[in-house]
This record gives structure tokens, sequence and C-alpha cells, in this order.
């Protein structure tokens, strides 16, 4: 009688720590919750609101990181700042310039997946000037690329919508050209840390029809750090506006596979 009771209470401990496996399991594989999206240069974060809409009805908690392109410190403080705000592992994505943030912040412990769309992922050392002298955009063949008296650059509004945004509704593109965001002409210079993609997951948007960011170039960022690559047809530089749906599917492909 004993000897059963023993065997029993064995087989109930057994059956217990199998539950408890399974749901340890099942955490561990669950879909990463929070993701923090950056915007680029000569825009704001409004852009990311159809991405964002998408994420938030899929049950994902989604910030969207303002920071003022003053400069590339002051740029990844205000990133960093709402990384820290997670509570817990963290899909970071980053659009155009916003992609040299994350690829700086993505070192975050909390950070376990970086995603790029139609952006920059410098290597150590690297500079967008240089690289984009490297693989010359549409825009620098027209230099629709203007200057302000204190450092400052924008897009020639006239022609914004035709490099930035040509595949948005033209009044859409016309109201961003007027609302753009003047970017530091320094941070464009800074040459990158230890980037996170050699030592974290990534994933990466091709904007074929990009005029800011040469294709050939956002295709080279993504095969050297394998990055998980779609491409989208006819997409400008704001793709993220454009091709909501496809730009969101990629964000929750990463919370689906990166490891916490």
């Amino acid at each position: 009688m004993k000897s059963k009771l023993i065997k029993r209470s064995l087989l109930s401990i057994a059956l217990l720590a199998g539950v408890i496996g399974a749901q340890a399991f099942a955490m561990t594989a669950s879909p990463v919750h929070n993701i923090v999206l950056v915007h680029g240069a000569w825009v704001n974060g409004s852009g990311w609101k159809p991405v964002y809409d998408i994420l938030v009805k899929d049950g994902y908690h989604v910030s969207i990181a303002e920071h003022p392109l003053t400069s590339f410190s002051d740029d990844v403080t205000a990133v960093k700042r709402i990384v820290d705000m997670q509570n817990g592992p963290t899909i970071l994505v980053g659009h155009s310039y916003g992609g040299a943030i994350i690829t700086d912040v993505g070192n975050d412990p909390k950070v376990v997946g970086l995603v790029y769309i139609a952006a920059h992922a410098l290597d150590q050392g690297e500079t967008e000037v240089a690289n984009g002298k490297r693989f010359p955009n549409a825009t620098s063949k027209t230099m629709d690329v203007k200057k302000t008296a204190d450092g400052f650059l924008y897009l020639e509004p006239s022609r914004y919508p035709a490099d930035f945004a040509a595949d948005l509704p033209l009044k859409q593109a016309e109201f961003e050209a007027n609302a753009q965001e003047l970017t530091a002409a320094s941070v464009f210079n800074v040459p990158a840390g230890q980037p996170a993609w050699k030592t974290k997951p990534s994933w990466y948007a091709v904007a074929m029809d990009d005029r800011i960011i040469n294709p050939d170039l956002e295709r080279m960022y993504a095969k050297r750090a394998h990055s998980t690559t779609i491409e989208v047809p006819g997409a400008s530089h704001s793709v993220y506006e454009s091709h909501p749906k496809e730009v969101a599917a990629l964000i929750e492909e990463a919370a689906t596979h990166a490891v916490p």
C-alpha cells in the first residue's frame, strides 16, 4: 500500500513538472509584446500611425519614440529613454536614419530583435554620408537637399512628394513636405559604434523604388546583417506609410521569432 502511494506521489510530481515545463515553454515561445518605432530624418513619429494601428489591433504594446533630430547623441538618448520604459523584451524598429539609431540603442539588453525599414544598418566606423557616396541615391543627382544657415538639412518642399513619398496621395505628401522636421546635418556624419545587428537577429524591408536611400545599399545592409528580408515593389522611402500591412507583418514576424 505504501509502495502504491509513493508511486502515485511520484506520478503526480512528474505530471506537475510536465505542466510547469509546458507553461514555461509556452512563455518562452510566445511573441515579444513590446515594440518601439523610431522615425527617420525629415519626418516625425506621426507617420507610423498606419503601422501602429495594425500592431495595436493585433495585441502589441507599441511606443513611438519621438527624437529631436538635433544631434545623434540627443536622438540616441531620446530613444533609449523609451526603451527604458518598456516592461520586458522589446523589438526595436527604425526607418531611414532611425536605423542608425536602433543599431546603437539595440545593444540595450531589453532589445531582442531589430527591424530595419528602408534604413541604415551601419557597421562600426561607417557613416551615412560615406555609404551614400558608395551607393548614390536618386535625390543626390538633383540636389534637392537644402541646408539652413545654422546647419540643418531639409528636402526642397516642392520636390518632397516625388523624392520621399511618391506612392502617397499627393495632398498627404505635400502636407508632410511642409511639416517636415529639419535635421541637423551632423547626424549623417557620426561614425557608428558597435552595431547591435552583429549580436541580435534582424529583419529588413527594402523599398524597391526608394529615391532617398539607394535600394542596392539597403540590400547590402540586409545581406551583411543576415537579416530576414522582404522587398516591397513600387515602394517609396515612405514605405511604412504606403505599405503598412507588409511592414507590420514583418515586425510581427520579428516579435514572434525573436527569443527573449
